[in-house]
């Protein structure tokens, strides 16, 4: 037994060995090289000098820093939880539709998935434009004026929120349309039997078998969000983009626009540790509420 248990662990290892390689050299290795950047004053390219903790000690003085932790989670709040609960109601209106009509509602909430950020943009600048955007006579019933929500700063995060939530729900949408073609209909039967309402089918059935697809895309939304950049960097462009400043954005500037290698990997750092730690957390707190 015991010969046969050392092959078979010979064997495990040598299935495992490759993924392990490959694993260690495309990313344990760059994070271990980025953490020694975060110790040197290195530009983009090129070596640079031992610093010691100044790059750290930098970081939790600065302003600009800070201000990026706070667009970011306010972003993360605008989009995370909001985004998860439009999907699941989209995704319940779109299981109760069958045939040809339930595919192309479907594709129609699917198709600004596959959307570039760049196509995404330049819809919503053209709808939003001052001059001739669609959109902008809502905004003057509502505001009592047009409304430039790309220089406004208050309006800035609410509407890159809406436009994310529009551009990246239809793979969360087809998460929980799968979750729930694979509820039985069997319990729907039996509770309509006994009289229960919609509302409590859905309390009572629905949300408690769906909810390891709700930590999913909670999870993974987080993440997205967490690093978010495209969308901000380019509606932010030629505005206000101190005040609009994102984690990931701030990292860009740091490194491609002021030549700030070891500074922006400090950052870059920061951020992994920030996403590691709530996402671990998230995922383990929604865990153990499903438990219950």
């Amino acid at each position: 037994m015991l010969r046969n248990r050392r092959s078979d662990l010979v064997v495990a290892y040598l299935l495992t060995a490759p993924f392990i390689l490959v694993y260690a050299w495309l990313f344990v290795w760059p994070v271990v090289q980025m953490v020694m950047l975060t110790f040197t004053d290195a530009p983009l390219i090129g070596d640079g000098k031992a610093v010691g903790f100044a790059n750290y000690e930098r970081m939790f003085k600065d302003p600009v820093f800070f201000k990026a932790i706070w667009n970011t989670s306010y972003f993360v709040l605008l989009t995370v939880i909001p985004g998860t609960a439009v999907a699941l109601g989209i995704a319940l209106m779109v299981s109760r539709l069958g045939g040809w009509l339930q595919s192309a509602v479907l594709a129609a909430f699917f198709l600004p998935y596959i959307l570039p950020v760049t196509v995404v943009y330049v819809i919503w600048d053209w709808l939003t434009n001052v001059q001739f955007g669609m959109l902008q006579s809502v905004l003057e019933w509502v505001t009592g004026r047009p409304v430039n929500l790309w220089r406004a700063i208050p309006w800035f995060m609410p509407s890159v929120a809406v436009i994310t939530i529009w551009w990246t729900n239809g793979f969360s949408i087809l998460l929980f349309l799968a979750g729930l073609r694979n509820i039985p209909k069997d319990l729907y039967e039996a509770a309509a039997l006994d009289g229960a309402t919609r509302w409590q089918m859905f309390s009572r059935i629905t949300w408690p078998l769906i909810w390891p697809i709700t930590v999913l895309c909670l999870t993974i939304q987080l993440i997205l969000q967490l690093k978010i950049f495209d969308q901000v960097y380019l509606f932010a462009t030629g505005g206000r983009t101190q005040a609009t400043m994102v984690l990931v954005q701030y990292i860009y500037e740091q490194a491609f626009q002021k030549n700030a290698s070891g500074y922006a990997a400090t950052i870059a750092l920061a951020l992994f540790v920030i996403v590691v730690v709530f996402s671990v957390l998230q995922f383990q707190l929604l865990r153990i509420r499903g438990q219950k």
